[in-house]
């Protein structure tokens, strides 16, 4: 049998002209837009729309097709919409991307608190900044900025990238060593150290280190765990060395778990944006969203 919102996002899409608008009007995912069709699809045998660039243009068949269901669709809606027990608007989607890390010091939290669904995703900025503007995020927290003229990017915080360890890491030797200005004695010492890392990304160490010591890291971490903040939790009353943005250890360093052996010199800082298009529909729930990264961050 086929489900009655394949028929839904059928229409929204036939009306709107494409897969972003029959998403905004139905107040679910671009993904889940492209799921119903492929499906619908797939149920009558042949396709419904012809893809042209961002355009959804619609066959001759899915002409027809439109024609036949859009009468009984329109009856469909309107018993629905007569006989529904609640009055009340949909509730919006709102889908944010970010990295993982960040996600559980902040928003994970208060999840079950928001008043709107909310999709969290994780990936490299590039394709974040194109899932933007296409319309299939709403909202990316990231250390960079693009050009493209539909997004706006508003500065909100600063992470510094700095070296972390456990609370019984020697700081006094690290200290002495590092005032002598060998930096040579001072690379033998931190490799005497065991280290944390996650896996495929060195991206902090490898930047950290070329500021540092110009040059790139010759060894890799000897423990690789699923992300950052589980580096903290491992570090924690423990000994051992990562480099990590210092707001993912934030609690634990206050709580003297861990603390910063090193910042750098010259430090490595980077700013964080949030990205969002200016045209936006869901600006109260987004703007709540960002009041609650900044309570953290």
């Amino acid at each position: 049998m086929v489900n009655l919102e394949w028929y839904r996002t059928f229409k929204a899409i036939y009306k709107t002209g494409t897969l972003t608008g029959a998403a905004q009007s139905l107040f679910i995912s671009q993904p889940g837009v492209s799921l119903h069709l492929s499906s619908l699809e797939s149920y009558v045998g042949y396709k419904l729309f012809d893809r042209t660039g961002r355009k959804m243009v619609p066959t001759e068949k899915g002409k027809v097709f439109y024609n036949f269901i859009i009468e009984a669709l329109a009856k469909l809606e309107d018993a629905e919409k007569n006989f529904q027990r609640s009055t009340e608007k949909h509730t919006p989607t709102i889908s944010v991307r970010m990295c993982f890390e960040t996600f559980q010091i902040t928003l994970e939290p208060y999840m079950s608190s928001l008043p709107f669904n909310l999709i969290i995703q994780f990936g490299e900025y590039p394709e974040m900044l194109e899932n933007l503007d296409k319309g299939i995020l709403d909202l990316i927290i990231t250390p960079q900025t693009g050009t493209t003229t539909s997004i706006e990017h508003e500065a909100f915080s600063s992470e510094r990238i700095v070296l972390l360890g456990g609370i019984n890491v020697n700081q006094q030797e690290f200290d002495e060593l590092l005032q002598n200005g060998d930096k040579h004695l001072l690379l033998e010492w931190l490799s005497k150290h065991k280290w944390y890392g996650t896996t495929g990304d060195m991206e902090h160490l490898r930047r950290f280190w070329q500021l540092n010591f110009n040059k790139y890291p010759d060894f890799r971490p000897n423990y690789i765990v699923p992300n950052l903040n589980s580096i903290v939790r491992c570090l924690s009353g423990g000994e051992g060395l990562t480099i990590i943005p210092n707001h993912l250890g934030k609690q634990e360093i206050e709580n003297e778990q861990v603390k910063i052996i090193w910042e750098g010199s010259p430090v490595l800082e980077n700013t964080l944006y949030f990205a969002t298009r200016k045209k936006n529909m869901y600006r109260e729930e987004i703007q709540s969203i960002k009041d609650l990264i900044r309570k953290v961050m």
